[in-house]
């Protein structure tokens, strides 16, 4: 496994350094932080990355941004190759880079960029072309558009403590009644809730929880009838129909390698 600390580079004296990283499947990063937003990509592999406000999953050819401070865990499914470009605050607020973690879709250009950038020399001139290749890198991270790959957690602990759990093995028959319960609050109560503090009502998180679970499972290579059996789903195609209506594309298409 190559692995790269970026603690060697957290100092060095440029608005973006860059790294490349190669793990085992089921590795785990334990919880961390880093003094500067990193935009993590999956060049190949799924990721699963969980912060103290939510869990969002990777797949490949798509990245995630943590701002500064965020502590957070990285969890591989199968074989992972990550490129990494780290950002000090003051750049990534100048470039308009939110402050909340946010999985963004990756054009060919910024993929090459991300490719090359982990190549570059950590001091690298600022008024040649490493510095230009840096500076459009960054640009093209700002302009990224976002992707509905996160289950957001409640700030409630009695919630956030039923839905890690949910999250761990979610099922499209975990019934409200059933969570409210658990939580020892009315229906109604649980509903509002639920819905102010993570900004859906429980049948979409659920449904949301469900398909990213399924991206993970499909990610490693087991067949759609055997995740949408286990998820729930009353066929493949129920589930496919689903997942093409959430994430834009069946899939079989939505995890196919891109050139």
């Amino acid at each position: 496994m190559r692995n790269t600390r970026v603690t060697h580079y957290e100092d060095t004296p440029r608005d973006v350094v860059a790294t490349g990283n190669d793990y085992p499947p089921h590795y785990v990063l334990p919880s961390h932080a880093h003094k500067r937003g990193q935009l993590l990509y999956a060049a190949t592999g799924v990721v699963t990355v969980v912060t103290g406000a939510g869990s969002w999953v990777v797949p490949p050819r798509r990245a995630l941004w943590i701002p500064p401070g965020v502590a957070h865990e990285v969890h591989m499914s199968g074989a992972v190759s990550t490129r990494s470009a780290y950002v000090r605050p003051e750049a990534a607020t100048a470039a308009g880079l939110p402050g909340h973690c946010r999985v963004i879709a990756v054009s060919t250009l910024l993929h090459a960029l991300l490719m090359e950038a982990v190549d570059l020399p950590a001091e690298y001139a600022l008024d040649g072309r490493d510095g230009r290749v840096m500076a459009l890198l960054l640009d093209e991270i700002a302009t990224a558009p976002a992707l509905p790959l996160n289950t957001p957690l409640p700030r409630d602990p009695r919630l956030a403590r039923l839905c890690r759990r949910l999250i761990e093995a979610p099922a499209l028959d975990i019934d409200l009644d059933t969570m409210a319960h658990k939580a020892g609050m009315s229906r109604r109560s649980f509903t509002r809730l639920f819905r102010q503090q993570t900004g859906m009502s429980f049948a979409l998180w659920r449904q949301q929880a469900c398909l990213l679970t399924a991206l993970t499972r499909l990610g490693r290579g087991e067949p759609v009838t055997r995740v949408a059996a286990d998820l729930g789903y009353a066929s493949s195609s129920a589930f496919t129909a689903s997942f093409r209506r959430v994430l834009g594309s069946a899939p079989s298409r939505y995890l196919a390698p891109r050139d």
